[in-house]
C-alpha cells in the first residue's frame, strides 16, 4: 500500500500531525497499535488528572470540553482524542502493530503485523508509554515482594495494609505516593532531594515557560532551561494533601535488593512491595533496521528530523523534540513544524 505519508503512532502527537497533514492537502494513513482510539491515555491510571484546565489541554483546531470541577481527568482526555479522530475524520487503522522500517529507492516500507506501507515520508509519533524504563540494581530477582511499575500501576487496593517503597523523583512518584500513601505505609525514594513547585504552579504556567522558552532558541538565544529551572513536581490536589498529610519526605536512593526490602548498606528497610516511578524511553525499535546516526545518548536530530534523513520526523518526545513537546497542547507546535517541513520538501524536490 502506498501513501505519501505514513504516520506511526495515533496518539496525541499521531492526531496533532494527521491535523496539519489534512490542512495541507497530502496523502497520508496513521497506523496506531491501539485496539480503540485514545493514545497511552487509556492506559493510565484512573485517578490521574491533567495539570491544567481543559482549555490549556487542547489540540490544533478544536479545544477540548470544559471541564467544570478541578482539572480534567485521563478518562476525558480519552473521550476528547476519539472525537477528536472523528470529527477530522483522519485515516487511522487499528490495531495495527509496526514490527520494522526499511529504505527502499524511493522512501520507506513500513511492515506491520498484517500489510506493508511504502511512503516518502515517515513521521514517528509512537510516544514513549509502551517502553517504561527499569533500572537495574543488585538483588532484584531476590526481592520476593512484589515489583511493578507505573506504567502498569492501576489503584492502591492491592497495596492496603502494606509497606511499599515508590522509587523515583517526578511526577508520577508524587502522586503514586499520594495515593497509595492513604491505604498503606509508603516511603520515597529519590536519587536527589526532590524539587517542589510553588501550589500556584500549574500547567498553564509550565506551558508559558515552555513557549517562551522555544522563541528564544528559534531566535538563536541562550537557552533558559524551560521548566527545568522552575522544579519537577506540580503540586495538584492530591499531593498537596500527601504533604499535609506528612508523608511527602523522601530517603536517599537505596544501593541493593534484599528477599524481603532494600537496602543503602548500613540499613534495611522492610518492604512488601516497590513501585518504580523510573520514567520512559522514546518508543523506536522499529526503526532499528536504519541503522540511524546516534551518539551517547541516542538518535541524534536536526530540528525535528534524524540527522541524515529528512524524511523521518520524530514529534512530540518532550525536549528532545522541542519544548513542551509531550504535552497535549504543545504537540500542536511540533506537529506543525513537522508537516511545514514535509511540504518544504516538496517545493524543493518540484522546483
Amino acid at each position: 500500500m502506498n501513501s505519501e505519508v505514513v504516520v506511526i503512532g495515533g496518539g496525541q502527537a499521531g492526531l496533532a500531525a494527521g491535523y496539519y497533514l489534512r490542512r495541507a492537502g497530502l496523502d497520508f494513513v496513521i497506523l496506531d497499535d491501539q485496539t480503540h482510539a485514545g493514545g497511552s491515555w487509556q492506559d493510565y491510571w484512573p485517578s490521574l488528572h491533567l495539570f491544567s484546565p481543559a482549555e490549556y489541554s487542547r489540540l490544533p483546531g478544536w479545544p477540548m470540553p470544559r471541564w467544570t470541577s478541578g482539572f480534567p481527568p485521563a478518562s476525558h482526555v480519552v473521550d476528547y482524542l476519539r472525537a477528536y479522530e472523528k470529527k477530522y475524520e483522519l485515516p487511522v487503522r487499528r490495531p495495527v502493530e509496526v514490527k520494522s522500517v526499511h529504505r527502499t529507492t524511493d522512501g520507506y516500507r513500513v511492515d506491520t503485523d498484517g500489510d506493508s506501507f511504502c511512503a516518502t515520508t515517515i513521521v514517528n509519533a509512537t510516544g514513549t508509554w509502551s517502553r517504561p524504563f527499569w533500572p537495574s540494581y543488585p538483588g532484584m530477582r531476590e526481592f520476593g515482594g512484589t515489583q511493578l511499575h507505573a506504567a502498569d500501576y492501576r489503584v492502591p487496593d492491592s497495596f492496603a495494609g502494606k509497606r511499599v517503597g515508590i522509587v523515583g523523583g517526578g511526577n508520577s512518584a508524587a502522586q503514586i505516593l499520594a495515593e497509595i500513601s492513604t491505604v498503606a505505609d509508603t516511603t520515597w525514594f529519590t536519587n536527589r532531594e526532590p524539587r517542589f513547585l510553588p501550589d500556584d504552579v500549574d500547567g498553564r504556567v509550565l506551558f508559558d515557560v515552555a513557549s517562551d522558552r522555544a522563541r528564544a532558541l528559534a531566535a538563536g538565544e541562550a537557552d533558559s532551561g524551560g521548566v527545568a529551572g522552575l522544579g519537577d513536581i506540580v503540586m495538584v490536589p492530591p499531593v498537596r494533601e500527601a504533604r499535609d498529610r506528612g508523608v511527602l519526605h523522601a530517603r536517599p536512593m537505596f544501593t541493593a535488593l534484599t528477599s524481603d526490602g532494600v537496602t543503602d548498606g548500613h540499613t534495611t528497610e522492610r518492604l512488601d512491595a516497590i513501585v518504580w516511578c523510573t520514567g520512559f524511553r522514546p518508543a523506536l525499535r522499529h526503526l532499528r533496521p536504519l541503522h540511524l546516526h546516534a551518539d551517547g545518548s541516542g538518535i541524534v536530530l536536526d530540528g525535528n528530523h534524524v540527522r541524515g534523513e529528512p524524511s523521518l520526523i520524530l514529534p512530540g518526545y518532550g525536549d528532545w523534540t522541542g519544548p513542551a513537546s509531550a504535552t497535549l497542547i504543545g504537540v500542536g507546535r511540533t506537529a506543525r513544524a513537522a508537516v511545514d517541513t514535509i511540504v518544504n520538501s516538496r517545493k524543493v524536490d518540484q522546483s
